[in-house]
């Protein structure tokens, strides 16, 4: 895939005011993701016989609604979490799983330096509150230990 198919592409992305796009072509595909600050507004483009682009659909956070009582765990910084040690291992907790003060929990990815973020306080894993591979922001809540 040449860089003028990647320019084009993002010149889409910024046009349409779309969060991410996926294009494929044969056996290559590329994948532009942005962060925003309000809800997503998402356009699946698929090659159709027609060759028509699907509408734009909202999408909305899982957890933008919900407020789930509990202790907590905030990331120390802005970076990319990561909720295993590499790609192909189990996630470091599950839901449900019983945490003792100072195990890892996930890793926040800032300039290219892979953070622990550990259990603060011990407990239940309540509940997740952030997905694998998506940008945090200092003082975000990523779990919440009961």
């Amino acid at each position: 895939m040449d860089s003028e198919k990647i320019n084009q592409l993002i010149k889409l992305l910024n046009e349409h005011g779309l969060t991410e796009i996926e294009f494929s072509e044969g056996d290559q595909s590329i994948r532009i993701k942005r962060q925003s600050s309000s809800p997503a507004r998402t356009t699946r483009l698929q090659p159709s016989s027609a060759g028509e682009i699907m509408p734009p659909q909202t999408a909305s956070s899982a957890f933008s609604d919900v407020e789930i009582s509990g202790h907590k765990v905030r990331s120390p910084m802005v970076g990319t979490v990561y909720l295993a040690p590499s790609p192909d291992a189990p996630p470091f907790v599950s839901l449900g799983q019983t945490v003792k003060l100072g195990e890892v929990l996930c890793i926040v990815e800032a300039m290219k330096m892979m953070n622990q973020i550990e259990a603060d306080k011990a407990g239940i894993i309540k509940a997740r509150l952030v997905e694998n591979g998506t940008p945090v922001e200092y003082n975000q809540a990523l779990f919440v230990i009961e």
